[in-house]
C-alpha cells in the first residue's frame, strides 16, 4: 500500500529515493514562510487590539489560518483534512460570526496560529536549515571552489583549499543529505500530526456527520409535513369539489329520473358517491385537518377531543408553534385517543398540553385497564421516530391495571405573533358525556 504520509514512508528501503523527503522538506519550507506572515500579521493586529479594533479580525485569524494549514497539509499527510467548521443556518456576516465565535474550532485554530507564529515556524526553520541547508552547502563546496578560486569556506567553518578537499566537502553533503532526510520526515510528520489533531480532529468528521444526519431528517420533516399540506389542499380544492359537484348532478337526475330501475341505479350511484365523499373528508382530515393550519395545535387537539369516542377532559394551553411540532404533537394525541377507545376499556381520558421553558409538554391519560405495549402495533413507534426527529421524547407509563400516560416533549420556540396565522388559541373545556 502506498505510504500516506511521512511516517509511514520512513520504513520503507526506497525511502530516500522516493519522493517523501521532497514533500517533507516541501511542507517545512512553506511552514516556515506562512508562520513569518502569520507572525507578522498578529502583531499588527495586536496592536490594533489595543483600541479594540482589531480584535474581530484577531478572531478571524483562527480560520483564515486552519484552512491554509488544513490545504498545506497536503504535503505531508495524504488524507484529507475535513473542515471542523459548521455551515450556518441563516445567511449574512452576523449569523455567520456568531457561529465561528461560538465554535471550539474556531479558538482551537487561534491558539495554533498563535503557536505558529511564536514556535513552530523558527523551529522549521532550524530543522530545514541542517537537514537541507548544511548539505546542500556541502555539495555546493567544489562550485563555490572554482569561483572563489584560491581557497573558500564551506559553512563558515571549514576551510577548502584543493579541489580533493572541496568533492569530500560534496560526498560529504551527499551523504548528509540522505541520512538526515530520516529526520527530516520524522519532523514533517510530527508537525503535521500537530497541525492535524488541532485543526481538523478526527472524531470531528462522526461529530458532524450526526450532526448532518440530524439537520437532514429536520429537513426531511419539514418537507413531508410541506408535502402533507399540498396534498391536503389538492384534495380539498380539488377531488372533493368534483365530487359534491357529481353528487349533486346525481341527486338532481335521480330527482328528474321517472320511477323505475333507471331512478334506483341513479339512486344506489347518488348513495355510493355521498359515502365516497365522506370518506375523502375523513382522509383529508387525517393527512393534515384544517384546524391545525388555521388554528394550531390547542384547537386541533380540542377538536379531536371532541370527535373522541371516549369522554375527554381537555386542559390545554398553546401559542403557535412550529408546524412540524404542531404535526408531531396533534398525531401523537391523536393516535393516542384512537388507542384508547379501541384498547383500553377507559371510560374517560384527558389531555393537558403546556409550552413552559422552551419546551411543549403534551400530556394523554385515561382510566383503562392499563399494560399497552408499543410494539404491538399500535402505531406509536413511529411517531417516537418522528418525535425524536424534533429533538423529542415520547414515554408511555401504563402498569397493569391502569392508568395510562402517554407524555410527549419537544423543545421548540413559539412562534412570533407576526408569524402565527392566528392569535393563540386556548382550549380548556370538558369533554361530553357518552
Amino acid at each position: 500500500m502506498e505510504p500516506r504520509n511521512p511516517w509511514q514512508a520512513l520504513t520503507r528501503p526506497r525511502f530516500p529515493l522516493g519522493v517523501w523527503p521532497w514533500r517533507a522538506a516541501g511542507y517545512l519550507a512553506t511552514g516556515a514562510v506562512v508562520g513569518a506572515a502569520v507572525c507578522l500579521v498578529l502583531l499588527v493586529l495586536g496592536v490594533f487590539s489595543l483600541f479594540l479594533v482589531g480584535l474581530p479580525l484577531l478572531l478571524l485569524a483562527g480560520p483564515a489560518v486552519g484552512g491554509i494549514e488544513r490545504w498545506r497539509l497536503r504535503l505531508a499527510d495524504r488524507d484529507p483534512a475535513p473542515d471542523p467548521h459548521r455551515v450556518p443556518t441563516a445567511p449574512g456576516l452576523g449569523a455567520w460570526l456568531r457561529l465561528r465565535a461560538g465554535e471550539q474550532a474556531t479558538w482551537r485554530e487561534l491558539a495554533y496560529a498563535l503557536l505558529l507564529a511564536t514556535v513552530l515556524w523558527p523551529l522549521d526553520l532550524l530543522v530545514l536549515a541542517v537537514g537541507v541547508g548544511l548539505p546542500v552547502a556541502l555539495l555546493a563546496a567544489p562550485v563555490r571552489y572554482a569561483v572563489d578560486g584560491a581557497e573558500t569556506k564551506v559553512v563558515k567553518a571549514y576551510l577548502v583549499t584543493s579541489y580533493p578537499e572541496a568533492f569530500a566537502a560534496a560526498l560529504l553533503g551527499a551523504v548528509l543529505l540522505v541520512a538526515l532526510a530520516y529526520p527530516l520526515a520524522a519532523v514533517a510528520g510530527a508537525r503535521a500530526a500537530l497541525a492535524r489533531a488541532l485543526l481538523s480532529p478526527r472524531e470531528t468528521g462522526r461529530e458532524d456527520g450526526i450532526g448532518e444526519v440530524i439537520a437532514s431528517r429536520a429537513r426531511l420533516v419539514d418537507a413531508f409535513e410541506a408535502e402533507r399540506r399540498r396534498i391536503e389542499r389538492d384534495l380539498h380544492d380539488g377531488a372533493q369539489q368534483r365530487l359534491v359537484a357529481l353528487t349533486m348532478t346525481l341527486g338532481l337526475a335521480r330527482l328528474d329520473a321517472p320511477p323505475g330501475p333507471l331512478a334506483e341505479q341513479l339512486a344506489k350511484a347518488h348513495a355510493e358517491a355521498g359515502q365516497v365523499l365522506t370518506e375523502l373528508r375523513e382522509l383529508i382530515h387525517g393527512i393534515h385537518p384544517q384546524v391545525l393550519a388555521d388554528y394550531g395545535l390547542g384547537a386541533a387537539l380540542a377538536d379531536a377531543a371532541d370527535r373522541s369516542a371516549v369522554p375527554v377532559d381537555t386542559d390545554i394551553e398553546l401559542p403557535r408553534l412550529p408546524a412540524s411540532v404542531e404535526s408531531a404533537g396533534y398525531f401523537a394525541g391523536c393516535e393516542a385517543l384512537a388507542n384508547i377507545g379501541k384498547h383500553s376499556g377507559a371510560t374517560r381520558a384527558a389531555i393537558t398540553a403546556r409550552h413552559a421553558d422552551g419546551v411543549l409538554r403534551l400530556d394523554v391519560e385515561d382510566d383503562g385497564r392499563g399494560a399497552a405495549d408499543p410494539a404491538r402495533g399500535s402505531g406509536l413507534t413511529g411517531l417516537a421516530d418522528r418525535i425524536a426527529v424534533l429533538d423529542g421524547t415520547l414515554t408511555i407509563m401504563s402498569p397493569p391495571g391502569g392508568p395510562t400516560l402517554l407524555r410527549v416533549e419537544i423543545p421548540c420556540r413559539p412562534l412570533p405573533a407576526s408569524s402565527a396565522s392566528s392569535s393563540p388559541r386556548t382550549a380548556s373545556s370538558s369533554g361530553r358525556d357518552s
